[in-house]
């Protein structure tokens, strides 16, 4: 037992002294870390102070290099003001010099003035003081002198004009029927039509003469009733298995011709029944106009159309103008416009649909206006373009012409209008055509004579040879042609011609 603690209290003294040593070795190293931790500081501090040292004396030689240079740029700046002050200063002096220049010069001018206004004065009272005496000397008054001077003036000045305008004239017609004349013979070339002139009547062929009777009606009853839904006229007369229906409207016409027909197939003919089968025969014929109408665009190649328009296109079939079917002079005249569009330069699309549609205002049934202003007023309502609608509106010089293809448009309808054959004129027109170009000729001072002849296309002037000279002749033909164009309608062109002749005669004894 007594072994045991002995040993025991051996353990415990020698882990006692263990302890102790350690503890001496830590507290010694601790030491030895504080000394050399002090070593790096004290190191460190010196390090940081020559780093400091040295990028002080860094910074204190970089802000004295700047300094230099700053002040180098100040002396330059300084020395660049100081000349701008010179020229300044020189400029000051040159302004201050030429206004004082310009005061003199003022001063001079204003003298200069009040010397041209005392002699302007003086000038005045002389030329008042010689009017004084011309009209003395003249024994004329200033406003006589006046009007004799411009009288004279006057009268040179005419025959002057006159001399121009045939000179300029004779000019512009050379080149201008020189070139016309290319353009519309190429045109006209290839452009041929035949005419077909429409008559007034149509003829409805009968299986037999007795059915004549049944047309008429117990007391011409049928023939009564049927005339007042048709508007037509029915000649029943002498010629066998025949029946005429008269009208100027050739579309009612086709219609109650289409209707006589049904009611001869009917085989009823009877007052209720005519008016039902003119019903169903103007149905059917509006109907075929349509179809003609879808045809035609199809064939004049405009392009698509409104399909109201449709029908009225149509109707140029059954229409006719001086015995010229409508829609073959609306055809022919969209040819001819096509044609000289490319030759001119203008929108050859445009101008052939333009053409076509020239005489819709013709199948209007409303008077209120003329056909041009119809057809013009028909194309805006059905949406067709500006420039289409102002070449319809125009092509009778109704309206002004905006556009060159209104231009073509019009010289295409009178073209076609007054080509050989094309349209049968009425006696009536004609007449009052012909005397209406011999009464504005005769109306001017110095004609003696004046015959319209070549169907009226030429109008030959016979003037007075003692109040017309040879260079108021070319103005006095300016001036008929001009009112000509203005006050008539007349196809194609009238070309005035006018005659001075002087005879000298003596009698031999």
């Amino acid at each position: 037992m007594t072994y045991v603690l002995y040993i025991a209290l051996a353990f415990v003294a020698g882990c006692v002294a263990a302890l102790v040593v350690q503890h001496y070795r830590a507290v010694g190293a601790g030491q030895e870390a504080v000394r050399q931790s002090r070593a790096m500081l004290e190191r460190a501090e010196r390090e940081a102070t020559s780093k400091k040292q040295e990028i002080l004396l860094k910074a204190k030689e970089e802000a004295e290099a700047h300094r230099r240079e700053f002040d180098k740029e100040a002396e330059a700046r300084q020395r660049d003001l100081a000349a701008i002050e010179d020229r300044l200063n020189q400029r000051e002096e040159l302004i201050e010099d030429r206004q004082r220049d310009l005061a003199q010069r003022e001063t001079e001018l204003r003298e200069g003035l009040e010397t041209v206004d005392q002699k302007k004065t003086e000038f005045d009272g002389m030329l008042e003081r010689e009017k004084v005496d011309l009209e003395k000397i003249s024994g004329m008054t200033r406003e006589e002198a006046k009007g004799a001077f411009l009288d004279r003036v006057g009268s040179e000045l005419d025959r002057t004009v006159a001399i121009r305008i045939g000179k300029v004239e004779k000019r512009f017609r050379e080149e201008s029927i020189k070139k016309a004349r290319e353009i519309l013979s190429e045109a006209v070339q290839r452009c041929s039509a035949s005419y077909e002139f429409e008559n007034i009547v149509s003829v409805v062929t009968l299986p037999n003469d007795e059915l004549k009777g049944h047309i008429i009606g117990k007391e011409g009853r049928n023939i009564k009733v049927f005339e007042a839904v048709t508007g037509m006229n029915l000649i029943i007369d002498e010629t066998p298995e025949t029946v005429v229906i008269s009208g100027f409207n050739a579309l009612k016409r086709e219609i109650a011709r289409v209707a006589l027909e049904k009611l001869l197939h009917d085989g009823h003919i009877t007052p209720q029944n005519i008016e039902r089968l003119y019903e169903k025969a103007r149905k059917e014929t509006l109907e075929k106009a349509r179809e003609i109408g879808k045809n035609a665009v199809k064939k004049a190649k405009i392009g698509r159309v409104h399909p109201e328009m449709l029908m009225e296109i149509g109707k140029f079939h059954y229409r006719a103008s001086y015995g010229q079917n409508l829609l073959q002079h609306c055809f022919e005249v969209s040819n001819l416009a096509t044609i000289l569009a490319h030759e001119l330069g203008a929108d050859p699309f445009i101008t052939r649909r333009a053409a076509f549609l020239h005489d819709l205002g013709k199948v209007s049934d409303s008077d209120a206006a003329t056909h041009s202003i119809l057809g013009m007023q028909l194309a805006k309502k059905l949406g067709e373009k500006p420039i289409v609608c102002n070449a319809i509106g125009a092509h009778h010089l109704e309206i002004e012409q905006l556009y060159v293809e209104s231009v073509i448009v019009e010289v295409a309808d009178t073209l076609s209008a007054a080509r050989p054959g094309a349209r049968r004129d009425t006696l009536e027109s004609y007449i009052k055509r012909i005397e209406g170009l011999e009464t504005i000729a005769k109306s001017y001072e110095g004609v003696h004579e004046a015959y319209a002849i070549q169907a009226g296309r030429e109008v030959r002037v016979i003037v007075n040879p003692q109040h017309v000279d040879d260079e108021t002749s070319g103005k006095l033909a300016y001036d008929i042609a001009r009112r000509i164009e203005n006050e008539m309608d007349y196809p194609g062109q009238v070309k005035v011609v006018v005659v001075r002749e002087t005879r000298a005669s003596d009698m031999a004894h």
